[in-house]
């Protein structure tokens, strides 16, 4: 082993699509301490958390990146496809029991290299496996009696595994023994397991597969060493990161698992005292003049046992951003071509601070962006797609307002664009389930508006005077007015983008009726 590295893994980061019920799992189940929650480094939009032991020691963390309702990945080779912690020996009759209380199935207990260990699926199907070990905690959690108190392996699925263990040797690892189609490779602490994946698919990212796995190294300096040393070797592109927990170095092995080499320090103490770790969300340095927008943009979580906002299957994606002081109004966003149910939080935050606010995702797709209906060209939509589709809305606003007690007459529908369209399609198609709205940059998409009573709905229409689409917006604005909407057409000095007086016009109009 170099001098340059310390010996074992740091931190497995894997992925998820639904953070509450990974909360409960890793928090509530296992036992895991929450140390960090963080905007994403790569993407501050996306939610990362950290768990581990007392203090997120390294070589105790599994961390998340979070895809919430995210497409599932595919498990092949270059993967990590399984982790497993040591949790001490006399505590796995107490682990069967508790997952039976907990409704996870669970496998075994087996033997595998000699260690006794129980085979369980977190939510979002990722294998992880309680391995019986005398390992010591660095920092022992409050239920340390059968708490996991650090990683134990990993396991790689790998199509060139010879090569994949030449390449882990460099991180402080050994050859140790052979079982079946798994050679095991130990460190100091811990060992990583690589399985002959020949003839599997190759893995594909998303929720419940891993995105790497992270190896220690001391200091800054071993980390811009080792740079050097893959440059050298002609490995893949290697890149290095300030994460201000860590900096870090990412490089692929041979046969194309991502792996990390992350230093020990600062540590996630940094930023926050070590009673307090995890209980704030943190923005990353590069993004604090964006921290308001972007703390209302990250998905909410409840710790377990803490009062939360029940989850509903209803036919639309959909996530809620409660306010501390919620005010009983709800703003219903619908994005616009290619966004997310998050968009719009932070725009209609700023419109109305206490409201609640429930952004909602299109089920219609064009090259993997989401939108609310079909088209044919940029002018030409998909009629029958359109209903269908506002009858589908019209179901999850009657399911919404049922499972979540919302009050249909304090629901605002803040649409942009694409999302605006829509919204005024469903006004004609479905009417009464949307009485106030806010239409950013509409147009009409029904060939033929439909004869309908709008009297007492109430319609906020904001065109950009240098919006290309802005020409068809009169169609809309004629027809609100002809089937009796209580109608406030407003241009402003813009084109098809958004601008703070957008949000300046939204708020006065919906002030006025709240």
């Amino acid at each position: 082993m170099g001098t340059q590295h310390l010996s074992g893994i740091h931190h497995v980061t894997l992925i998820t699509g639904d953070v509450q019920a990974n909360v409960d799992f890793y928090v509530g189940f296992l036992g895991l301490r929450l140390v960090k929650r963080t905007g994403g480094y790569e993407d501050a939009e996306q939610l990362h958390l950290f768990y581990g032991d007392g203090l997120g020691s390294p070589g105790s963390l599994v961390t998340f990146l979070v895809w919430e309702d995210g497409s599932p990945g595919r498990v092949g080779h270059g993967q990590v496809f399984e982790i497993a912690f040591a949790v001490p020996p006399s505590s796995l009759g107490e682990w069967m029991t508790r997952a039976l209380k907990h409704g996870i199935a669970l496998q075994g207990p087996v033997h595998e290299f000699d260690e006794t260990v129980l085979r369980l699926k977190d939510p979002d199907g990722f294998i992880v496996k309680l391995v019986a070990s005398d390992l010591p905690a660095a920092q022992p959690s409050a239920d340390s009696g059968i708490a996991p108190r650090r990683l134990r392996s990993v396991t790689i699925l790998s199509e060139a595994s010879e090569e994949t263990a030449a390449f882990i040797e460099r991180f402080g690892y050994r050859h140790g023994r052979v079982e079946g189609s798994t050679t095991r490779m130990l460190s100091d602490t811990d060992a990583v397991d690589i399985r002959d994946g020949s003839g599997y698919v190759p893995g594909i990212p998303g929720t419940g597969t891993a995105d790497h796995v992270a190896f220690r190294a001391a200091d800054t300096s071993a980390i811009r060493a080792l740079e050097m040393q893959l440059s050298q070797l002609n490995s893949s592109p290697t890149n290095v990161h300030d994460r201000r927990y860590f900096t870090s170095l990412y490089v692929r092995e041979p046969a194309g698992t991502l792996l990390e080499v992350a230093t020990d320090g600062p540590g996630f103490a940094v930023d926050e005292a070590p009673d307090r770790l995890g209980t704030t969300l943190m923005v990353p340095p590069g993004d604090r003049d964006r921290a308001d927008d972007l703390r209302v943009m990250l998905p909410q979580f409840a710790m377990p046992g803490e009062p939360r906002m029940p989850r509903r299957d209803l036919p639309f994606v959909h996530r809620f951003f409660t306010p501390q002081d919620p005010d009983g109004g709800t703003i219903v966003l619908l994005h616009g071509s290619g966004g997310t149910e998050a968009d719009l939080m932070p725009l209609a935050h700023r419109i109305a601070p206490g409201a609640t606010l429930l952004g909602v995702r299109g089920r219609a797709h064009e090259e993997g962006n989401a939108r609310w209906f079909r088209r044919y060209s940029a002018t030409s939509f998909d009629q029958a797609d359109i209903r269908s589709e506002a009858e589908a809305f019209a179901a999850f606003v009657e399911g919404a307002v049922s499972a979540y007690g919302l009050d249909l007459a304090r629901m605002t529908f803040l649409g942009l664009s694409n999302g605006a369209n829509f919204a005024a399609a469903v006004m004609g198609l479905q009417p009464g389930r949307v009485r106030r709205a806010i239409l950013l940059r509409p147009t009409m998409v029904l060939e033929a508006a439909p004869t309908v009573d709008l009297r007492g709905a109430e319609v906020l229409v904001i065109t950009g005077t240098r919006d290309p689409f802005s020409a068809n917006s009169a169609l809309l604005t004629n027809w609100l007015d002809a089937s009796g909407a209580a109608l406030e057409r407003r241009g402003i000095e813009a084109g098809h983008e958004l601008t703070p007086e957008d949000a300046a016009i939204a708020r006065e109009w919906l002030g006025g009726r709240t």
